[in-house]
């Protein structure tokens, strides 16, 4: 089966500098962003623990550097999902995962409200 080189595809080669944010601190400001951005209740502890909510309640978001349980266990983020009409699910990310990946997770996780 041969395939035109037309129906491919293009390969896309980003340049190096626009790869800084793979060496980012793990700051929550890009998944901070976003949530602000969508109208999220955000709510942060004397501790330095940030804990958000989604509009409908339906999704929570930990971002938890100062709690020592999840330090314990290496996670820094925790994901809780309750859907309306299926079991409830959760997402953890450690401590080495950029909030970048974390916010594009959540972008994808609410790209599409009606699942």
């Amino acid at each position: 089966m041969s395939m035109s080189g037309s129906l491919l595809p293009a390969t896309v080669r980003p340049a190096v500098q626009e790869r800084d944010w793979l060496s980012s601190g793990h700051g929550a400001d890009p998944v901070l962003t976003l949530l602000d951005g969508l109208g999220w209740a955000i709510v942060d502890t004397p501790e330095a623990n940030l804990h958000c909510t989604s509009p409908d309640g339906r999704v929570y978001v930990g971002w938890l550097p100062e709690d020592p349980g999840e330090w314990q266990r290496g996670i820094v983020w925790r994901v809780h999902v309750q859907p309306a009409d299926a079991a409830a699910w959760s997402q953890e990310f450690g401590t080495h995962t950029l909030s970048e990946a974390v916010a594009g997770f959540l972008a994808a996780l609410v790209a599409n409200p009606s699942r």
